[in-house]
């Protein structure tokens, strides 16, 4: 799918009606979600708060591709703003019937949908079924092939906040497959916006994009040299589904070379944190002892994305009442 230009999500008075990408986005909007999902965790028990701000609101997830955090997150964030919730079975759905994306999509307008969560294994989908939503309706993009994962990468920026306090000057490494992952061009670009010291990229040159200078972001392929003295390791699993041939001799062969284990994860700083949007694959991009130790902060990410996807659709629908407010002025 043509993917449409990214200010596509912003209203007339410049704020997101949709969050489809990272991309054309500043450093307020980011920093607006950061500072809203926040204010949801009680600073006490790390609970996350239940609003009753969407009380009346139908949100519906449309996941056209597995997931289990996402979906659950996104299912737990909508009901904690006290949102009605519909999740749509796609493989009972009328798409399996025949029936066009569009014509699903008005149906479910016509039932009175006002935001849908879009997870698709087409990049473009979420910008595509932005472009033809009534004028209330709101998108937000779950997932859309390897374009883009806004939210995980949002949760990933309020997680290094929580415990870097800013992001600006810190370093930064993501290793693993990084021409197939969606979730680390959402990572780098959230990164960059918000002024990260410095991006590494650590990996196989086959498992590498092919202009990564344009990312703005550091090459190596050495994992010892792209860990030395970093603030925070991602780590992201390889993308099977995506590969079109085999890249790598083997995941032996790859946990070899850069899984992180305790002896290279010693290269970073000593209080480093270790990330992984997951699913996590042991053995292969990452060692349980890591996975498990005092260092990683994998859980608190999934928590995390709680608030943060409250923060969006909140936000979402704030910014709607208010250029109705000013319109009506």
């Amino acid at each position: 799918m043509r993917l449409s230009k990214p200010n596509i999500q912003l209203n007339s008075q410049g704020k997101l009606r949709h969050f489809l990408t990272l991309e054309g986005l500043k450093a307020h909007h980011l920093t607006e979600i950061l500072d809203v999902a926040d204010s949801f965790i009680d600073p006490e028990t790390g609970d996350i708060r239940k609003q009753d701000t969407l009380h009346g609101k139908a949100i519906m997830n449309l996941f056209f591709e597995a997931s289990t955090r996402t979906l659950t997150t996104f299912e737990i964030a909508e009901k904690r703003l006290s949102a009605d919730v519909v999740n749509l079975n796609i493989a009972t759905s009328s798409t399996k019937k025949g029936e066009t994306l569009l014509d699903t999509l008005w149906n479910l307008e016509a039932m009175m949908a006002d935001m849908f969560v879009v997870r698709h294994n087409e990049s473009g989908a979420a910008h595509f079924i932005a472009n033809h939503v009534a004028p209330h309706v709101h998108v937000v993009n779950a997932g859309d092939g390897q374009h883009a994962h806004p939210t995980q990468a949002m949760l990933d920026m309020l997680t290094i906040r929580k415990h870097k306090n800013d992001i600006f000057d810190l370093k930064v490494a993501i290793i693993g497959d990084i021409q197939h992952s969606r979730v680390v061009r959402s990572q780098i670009q959230a990164l960059s916006i918000l002024e990260a010291r410095e991006i590494r990229i650590i990996g196989p040159a086959t498992l590498m994009p092919s202009h990564p200078e344009a990312l703005g972001v550091h090459v190596y392929n050495d994992i010892k040299e792209g860990l030395d003295n970093v603030d925070v390791i991602i780590n992201v699993r390889l993308q099977n589904e995506r590969m079109k041939s085999a890249l790598l001799p083997s995941e032996k062969e790859f946990f070899n070379l850069y899984g992180l284990t305790n002896e290279r994860l010693a290269y970073a700083k000593p209080d480093a944190i270790v990330m992984h949007p997951g699913p996590v694959n042991r053995g292969v991009e990452i060692d349980s002892e890591v996975a498990d130790g005092p260092q990683s902060v994998i859980l608190e990410q999934v928590t995390y994305g709680i608030a943060v996807r409250m923060a969006v659709i909140q936000i979402l629908f704030n910014n709607a009442k208010a250029l109705a407010a000013g319109e009506s002025k």
